[in-house]
């Protein structure tokens, strides 16, 4: 456990944001517009594990809420980056379907979490 989130949730994001560099090294590069989604991607997506970082180091459960909701602001956006790379742009990479779906995961498990947080804290 690193501080308040398991070190198993911290190694996900992480793991994560390293899919999310796989697949941009591998987005073709000759259009314009794959290369600027493939550059918000790239940043939305790694943002979400910086977040869940952050969060780790919290002093107060509002701030731990702040840098949750931080990263499931750049998982949305990562899905959102995803879904216009395969649907507008026709990236066909198979990974966008594996990262797209740990995005939504990850939403939801953020969700929960912030959730359980601030339910706790209201209860005090």
């Amino acid at each position: 456990m690193n501080g308040r989130l398991p070190d198993e949730f911290r190694g996900r994001t992480k793991r994560f944001a390293s899919a999310i560099i796989r697949l941009f090294v591998a987005l073709p590069k000759e259009r314009e517009e794959v290369r600027i989604l493939g550059r918000q991607l790239l940043r939305s997506g790694t943002s979400v594990a910086a977040h869940v970082r952050e969060a780790c180091r919290a002093r107060s459960d509002a701030e731990f809420c702040s840098k949750l909701e931080g990263a499931l602001q750049e998982a949305d956006e990562s899905q959102l980056w995803l879904e216009l790379l395969r649907d507008d742009c026709g990236v066909c990479e198979d990974d966008i379907d594996f990262v797209h779906r740990e995005a939504g995961e990850l939403t939801a498990i953020i969700v929960t979490m912030v959730n359980n947080t601030k339910r706790k804290t209201e209860s005090r």
